[in-house]
């Protein structure tokens, strides 16, 4: 199969029938996909801490550190969050924060060993490259020390969060303090190098053109050829309620549903080296999260039992396990529950 080219890519995101886009997507799906099944996992979303120093235009959920409504979580509200996730049948959380400007390694190896050896069976898919970025500054390592320190104390995995557009343009207009792309893409290759598998995602909708869209998909594809360690690619549109970048730029405006399919069935097409792509549903809505499976998406993401950051920014959408299970029979798929490796745990005939 010709590997499809940038200006190829951009053609199909100005160009291209809708229709006839989304079946395409369809049918490449179904080529990786042919068993016709849609997963989804259940897991929990726990902020550890909403300080962070970084002051990203786009986000509404962080802290100063001296700010009346920062925190950080303790052990126990930790456990009692994961107590409840496990009560549903949950099997990972998904452990992110803000870049709180004073801990350092020893506190995050102290963490993940506590949470590990209490819950054992729960998987531990946690710290964004930004995060993992600044542990290794603070604490004067390398991004592999970082990762295999932790990944010793039981870190299994590490999310796609920060990459929003991996363009230097538009990362010094809406996160100047943030990592750049290269640093972004250094850390995921150092987790692939130690055997740890990751996700990549993308945030559309601020100030990026659709050229920049593409040079995206062709750094994380490029390092995918690489590596392989990616296990899935999630993209959502920005959500601009209570955030200092709508402030900064009211031309920006939501992103249309027809927008996000669009661009979704063309990274099914051009990133032609990764099996799973998620819907967004928690910033599409379920009726557009499962018309995501009809335009190349086979993997609904995530139940989300809880949820803070795109909430702050004015995104309120829920579904819980029966939800889900029902919007994919709808389609015709078969339903199933997996963990963070898409291994299936249980199908819903």
């Amino acid at each position: 199969m010709k590997r499809m080219s940038n200006q190829e890519a951009l053609e199909l995101i100005q160009k291209a029938d809708f229709n006839a886009l989304g079946k395409r997507a369809w049918e490449r799906k179904m080529e990786l996909h042919p068993e016709n099944m849609t997963t989804f996992v259940v897991d929990r979303n726990i902020n550890y801490t909403n300080v962070c120093w970084v002051d990203c235009s786009f986000c509404a959920f962080y802290r100063h550190h001296k700010e009346d409504e920062a925190y950080v979580l303790s052990y126990e509200e930790i456990g009692k969050k994961i107590e409840e996730l496990l009560a549903i049948g949950g099997t990972q959380i998904l452990f992110q924060g803000g870049v709180h400007p004073k801990l350092k390694i020893e506190w995050y190896e102290d963490l993940v060993a506590w949470i590990s050896t209490h819950y054992p069976t729960i998987t531990i898919h946690g710290f964004s490259a930004i995060e993992i970025d600044y542990i290794a500054k603070i604490s004067k390592i390398s991004y592999h020390e970082v990762l295999t320190r932790l990944q010793k104390k039981g870190l299994y995995s590490i999310p796609g969060a920060g990459a929003e557009i991996l363009s230097e343009r538009v990362r010094q207009l809406i996160a100047p303090k943030k990592l750049d792309s290269q640093s972004w893409l250094n850390v995921h290759k150092a987790a692939h190098e130690i055997g740890m598998k990751t996700t990549a995602t993308m945030m559309f909708g601020t100030l990026e053109s659709d050229e920049e869209i593409v040079e995206h998909w062709e750094k994380i594809r490029t390092l995918q050829d690489e590596t392989g360690g990616f296990r899935a690619f999630i993209m959502w549109s920005f959500q601009s309620d209570f955030t200092q970048l709508k402030k900064e730029h009211p031309e920006i405006k939501k992103q249309s549903s027809n927008r996000y399919l669009r661009l979704l069935a063309v990274s099914r097409l051009y990133l032609d080296n990764f099996k799973n792509i998620q819907s967004s549903w928690v910033t599409q809505g379920s009726y557009i999260g499962q018309l995501a499976l009809m335009f190349g998406a086979n993997d609904l993401g995530s139940t989300m039992m809880e949820e803070n950051v795109v909430k702050a920014a004015g995104a309120k959408n829920r579904m819980n396990q029966a939800e889900m299970v029902k919007l994919i029979k709808d389609i015709g798929s078969i339903p199933a529950k997996r963990d963070t490796s898409y291994t299936i745990l249980e199908t819903f005939l």
